[in-house]
């Protein structure tokens, strides 16, 4: 009895080992799989960042060579801009309800910037009847350009502006029908079609694209 007890202890005791030998083993490979796939996951993470950063650096790069190329065109002497952009083109040039319109109006948010299309020195800023708060600036040659209807002026008389350098905020002062910047070119003291005149300086005001050293960009 004693000899049949033992042996019995002696099976169960093996099987308990194996048992233990089998689950360690198990464990071991859970384990195993576990890690490999934590070191896969890791990796694909760490080349996720690696790319985003990548990308970040691509576009700062990107960023910063067109502020520069902004601040160059702006600089340049030759320089013509659009004079805003977000806008809608409300009124051309020409007689519209018998009376002659001598500029365009680009309709806009009252209080969104507007800027000088070309380089020179402002003529008048202030009341200027039927435009409202307005804005003259006098390019040379001939040439000057009048932004009407501001709700408010920045620049000041006598000031030198180049293209691109913001004049006034857009408004409805004066003879207005709503928030809009009214633009003219005058030549010579006459009035000129802005699309067209724009057009040969590389400026399309219609289509709302300038056209920067041959590069054309559209807003």
């Amino acid at each position: 009895m004693v000899t049949t007890a033992l042996v019995g202890a002696g099976v169960v005791a093996l099987g308990a080992g194996a048992a233990l030998d089998d689950a360690k083993g198990v464990d071991a490979a859970a384990l195993k799989n576990s890690l490999d796939n934590a070191s896969a996951t890791a990796e694909e993470l760490a080349e996720r960042e690696a790319s985003a950063e990548r990308s970040t650096r691509d576009s700062e790069r990107e960023e910063s060579a067109e502020a520069g190329l902004a601040t160059s065109l702006s600089e340049s002497p030759d320089a013509w801009l659009l004079p805003l952009h977000g806008y809608d083109f409300t009124a051309p040039y020409g007689v519209r309800w018998g009376e002659v319109h001598p500029g365009i109006d680009l309709a806009a948010r009252e209080g969104t910037a507007y800027k000088a299309v070309h380089g020179g020195t402002v003529k008048l800023a202030g009341w200027y009847g039927g435009y409202g708060y307005a804005v003259i600036v006098d390019h040379g040659d001939g040439v000057e350009t009048i932004y009407g209807h501001s709700s408010q002026l920045m620049v000041q008389v006598g000031q030198q502006v180049k293209a691109g350098d913001t004049l006034g905020l857009v408004g409805d002062t004066g003879h207005s029908y709503g928030s809009h910047l009214h633009l003219e070119i005058h030549v010579d003291g006459a009035p000129r079609d802005p699309v067209p005149f724009l057009r040969d300086q590389g400026v399309d005001i219609q289509l709302e694209v300038e056209q920067v050293y041959g590069a054309v960009t559209a807003s």
